[in-house]
């Protein structure tokens, strides 16, 4: 649960956090990449919010005329390490410019790209798919705990499980698997048992409890496994599973409510993404109602859009050669990397608004700032 900061003057980064993570937890992002608070220090009080696509220098000149000294982007200034800050080029000169000014940097990047409500869910309701689903579902994500107990402590020890996240499958919660079954066991002259005496052997009935959860949630549900826990010593596995996440990765899938042609699909996908041109592969003379989408560079899944029988891909950074891998099975289109991903911003904004209404008076909504810059570094005739 997240504390009510009404009576604090001004709230603290590290105040905010905690919000960003619910948006976008970190443990979602791809291992490439760098999300998080990327400059400033955590303990500084906030004046106000300025949401944007990049945090480039004219964006923290924005920043610092609307007194605004945290900046939330989507994609992060820094991306690879620097080895020196002279501000010879344009991400120096952002970070120079954002200590000078005491102003802190945070990322979400693919961190929102990979949760369900993120920057492929906001393309997809931008456009009107309905039915949507993850397209690339996140690999190695999920883990199993599996742990034994006696019956009397068994519905304590789950429950706590279920409060910290395990037993989530898909839309269900609470889920896990239970058997019954005796275990055994004789501790040494140093153990307490709870049941039986130390020397002796015992036998006992005992319930067996397995979960599933994401793996980032591990020392949350050990900590949970070991608080509720009865026994001195708890037994417990832990296994790395292969299946797929259904409600975390990258693209999503969905329909549209009436299947339009070709042409006038694209002419709408324009006008709803304000696209400057859109690249496409020919057209197959087919009706387009099955839609796959990729916010930002997402070649690497044309082969799973084809495999889910999208009508058409729409995503961004396609080369030449990207549009042969159609294969005349899908129509492919390069909207633009960042009409993929305009309304990611917006959506910041709003949830922020949301989450923040309830805290300190002096962050008040209309220190939550929409940037006004447009930092998109491709133009059209």
């Amino acid at each position: 649960m997240i504390a009510d900061y009404r009576f604090y003057i001004l709230m603290k980064i590290k105040q905010i956090i905690p919000l960003l993570e619910e948006m976008a937890p970190l443990a979602y992002a791809e291992d490439f990449d760098n999300v998080g608070l990327l400059v400033g220090n955590q303990e500084n009080e906030i004046n106000g919010i300025l949401v944007c696509h990049d945090a480039i220098e004219t964006v923290i000149d924005e920043a610092i005329a609307k007194k605004c000294n945290l900046i939330v982007c989507f994609h992060p200034i820094l991306f690879s390490g620097l080895k020196k800050i002279t501000g010879k080029n344009y991400v120096e000169r952002s970070v120079i410019k954002a200590i000078k000014n005491d102003i802190a940097i945070y990322a979400v990047h693919t961190a929102l790209d990979n949760h369900k409500n993120g920057v492929n869910k906001i393309f997809s309701d931008a456009i009107g798919l309905i039915n949507t689903k993850i397209l690339v579902p996140k690999q190695n994500f999920i883990q199993k705990l599996v742990t034994y107990t006696v019956p009397e402590n068994a519905e304590k020890v789950r429950n706590a499980l279920f409060e910290v996240g395990a037993g989530t499958i898909g839309d269900y919660d609470n889920c896990s698997f239970n058997s019954n079954g005796f275990s055994t066991y004789q501790g040494n002259e140093n153990s307490n048992p709870t049941i039986g005496n130390k020397g002796g052997l015992t036998q006992t009935n005992e319930i067996k409890i397995e979960v599933v959860f994401e793996k980032q949630l591990q020392s949350k549900m050990l900590q949970a496994l070991f608080s509720n826990h009865v026994y001195e010593e708890v037994a417990y596995e832990i296994y790395d599973l292969q299946n797929t996440h259904q409600n975390i990765g990258l693209g999503m899938i969905g329909e549209l409510e009436k299947p339009m042609n070709e042409a006038d699909f694209l002419a709408f996908v324009n006008q709803k993404m304000e696209c400057g041109t859109i690249r496409h592969s020919a057209f197959l003379g087919k009706p387009i109602q099955k839609v796959a989408v990729l916010g930002g560079s997402g070649s690497f899944a044309i082969k799973q859009a084809i495999q889910a029988k999208a009508d058409v891909f729409l995503t961004s950074d396609l080369k030449y050669h990207n549009f042969y891998e159609a294969e005349n099975q899908l129509l492919l289109a390069d909207i633009g990397h960042y009409e993929s991903e305009r309304f990611t911003k917006n959506y910041i904004v709003d949830f922020l608004k949301e989450k923040i209404t309830n805290f300190a008076p002096a962050l008040s909504e209309d220190k939550i700032v929409l940037s006004e810059e447009n930092t998109n570094p491709v133009k059209y005739l």
